[in-house]
């Protein structure tokens, strides 16, 4: 797991998103509820976070650069 800062367009740099790895995850019945990957969301450290996750993403760098893209 890692933060990252949010930069618009001069520079600036707000908020912050969180990058982290997952293995595949399944609800109590056994059905797929997320397949293994990045994924990232708006989040601040040691803060809850803001939304559910996008991804997932085959690498930490794809992740990143949707994220970016995202604002």
């Amino acid at each position: 797991m890692s933060y990252h800062q949010f930069t618009n367009e001069t520079g600036e740099q707000y908020g912050s998103f969180e990058l982290f790895w997952t293995v595949e995850q399944h609800n109590i019945i056994g059905e797929q509820i997320a397949p293994a990957g990045w994924y990232w969301h708006a989040c601040f450290p040691g803060c809850l976070p803001d939304g559910d996750p996008s991804g997932p993403f085959e690498t930490e760098q794809d992740a990143i650069k949707d994220a970016t893209e995202f604002i």
